[in-house]
């Protein structure tokens, strides 16, 4: 499995200060970065939205624990919850895009 041992650590004890993710710093581990930016953008999403858990886990489809394990960085989330969070919100979370990757043709 991709990842293997290493996905046993979550994203969040990564952070120099788990305490405080997603904003922690997270020097050297750029896939954690990800998974952390993934999370702030869904807070800020939420946010601009006026969207609870339970209305962004209706819109995606993405179980309500999942949502919450990406947010807390308890974690790594799959392409299919990615995915399906992009589409429900219709927006893109993952760094760098500038839609939801299901868009691109």
């Amino acid at each position: 499995m991709p990842g293997g041992t290493q996905r046993s650590t979550t994203p969040r004890d990564l952070a120099a200060d788990p305490q405080s993710w997603p904003h922690a710093g997270l020097a050297d581990h750029p896939q954690a970065r990800v998974v952390q930016a993934l999370a702030r953008t869904l807070v800020e999403q939420m946010a601009e939205q006026g969207l609870s858990l339970r209305q962004v886990a209706a819109l995606s489809g993405v179980n309500r624990q999942a949502i919450t394990n990406l947010l807390q960085g308890s974690s790594w989330p799959d392409v299919f919850t990615v995915s399906r969070l992009e589409d429900g919100l219709g927006v893109a979370l993952w760094p760098g895009a500038s839609g939801p990757a299901s868009a691109v043709r």
